[in-house]
């Protein structure tokens, strides 16, 4: 079950990446070029959140349950903080995904509720554009020098 759920987290950390990259760049677009908001910016706002929140309910799923780096590092917390690789997914990791997280669905809400086009975007382009660097910032990318690297899938 571990693999499999750690293997869907690592697939859907790159529908994150290619839509909220995306819906970074139409963003900003549409704040410096005086754009008119349609609905894909509406949908990739959407999709955006939609799969942070998936990411997320498998993060937690492996946080709480089925890591044994993050139900190792419960049992002996101070001894996890001394670890950088395990310091990294008890704790710098899931604090950052949260923030990424709660960034886009302030976006999303704001972006929704402002009264005209360049508002729109320019409220998606701030916290989308926060959001994907908190991400950018917590993947596990391979080439991390903590030791908490993991590989490209």
């Amino acid at each position: 079950m571990y693999s499999l759920v750690l293997t869907l987290h690592s697939l859907v950390r790159w529908a994150v990446v290619i839509i909220g990259v995306i819906a970074v760049v139409r963003a900003f677009i549409g704040w410096f070029g005086g754009r008119q908001w349609q609905q894909l910016d509406d949908r990739l706002g959407l999709g955006f959140t939609s799969v942070l929140d998936i990411n997320l309910l498998l993060g937690l799923l492996l946080y709480f349950f089925l890591s044994p780096i993050t139900t190792g590092a419960f049992k002996d917390f101070g001894a996890a903080m001394s670890n950088g690789s395990v310091r990294f997914f008890a704790v710098e990791h899931i604090f950052i995904m949260i923030v990424a997280v709660v960034l886009a669905h302030i976006g999303r809400s704001r972006s929704k509720k402002s009264a005209d086009d360049r508002g729109k975007f320019k409220r998606a382009a701030i916290f989308f554009g926060l959001a994907m660097l908190a991400v950018l910032l917590a993947i596990p990318w391979p080439f991390l020098a903590s030791g908490a690297g993991r590989g490209w899938l």
